[in-house]
């Protein structure tokens, strides 16, 4: 079977930024940064991503490139006889599949909000005690957190299954669009404003 290959240029890098931005830098970011100084903390962040997540992303793409393989059967394909480089490959696997207890999770987080949010549940005059309410009561319903979870993991099921191309190249140009979109439903539930002021703003075009 012929393995497929990005249709776009584009879609690499929207790809490529959607793996290496990371769901923690979109909900946990925010709130880490105020509560550790806020642009001192920014500056350090940024200077260990130069120093650690830069190389670790160029040695990631270039192992791919010239192996053109798994995790796994890239460092069996690239690395010299006898030595032992496979055994990284085997635990960049297991901590994908670590990754996924706390990524299903929290999508089904963010999930569950953007439908708390198309119900209503999220008004204006919300003030961080109503939040955190909202937040704990989720928490405290298990059943609920492992519905959504359930429905992520379904979705990504999906997109996979559809294929490199026409599933992973296509949601993420979508999905990153949307993401950089400033009239996001996530940007203003966090600002509590109501449905019928998103809907305003969309039909008007705000840039707020």
């Amino acid at each position: 079977m012929k393995r497929e290959s990005f249709k776009s240029r584009l879609g690499f890098i929207l790809v490529s930024a959607g793996c290496a931005i990371g769901i923690g830098n979109v909900w946990r970011f925010p709130y880490v940064t105020g509560q550790n100084g806020g642009g001192i903390f920014v500056l350090f962040y940024l200077i260990f991503l130069v120093c650690m997540g830069l190389p670790v992303l160029t040695m990631e793409l270039a192992v791919g490139r010239a192996s053109r393989k798994s995790a796994v059967m890239s460092y069996k394909a690239l690395e010299k006889e006898g030595s032992k480089w496979h055994i990284h490959g085997w635990i960049a696997m297991l901590g994908c599949y670590m990754l996924m207890m706390y990524y299903t999770t929290v999508s089904g987080w963010m999930v569950a909000y953007f439908f708390k949010f198309l119900k209503g549940d999220f008004t204006s005059g919300m003030n961080t005690d109503d939040t955190a309410a909202a937040f704990g009561n989720m928490l405290a319903e298990p059943k609920q957190m492992a519905f959504w979870m359930i429905v992520t993991v379904v979705l990504g099921f999906l997109v996979c299954s559809r294929g490199l191309q026409n599933g992973l190249e296509k949601i993420s140009k979508f999905m990153m669009s949307a993401h950089h979109c400033p009239c996001g439903a996530q940007y203003h539930a966090f600002r509590g404003v109501g449905r019928s002021e998103i809907l305003s703003c969309s039909k008007s075009g705000c840039g707020l």
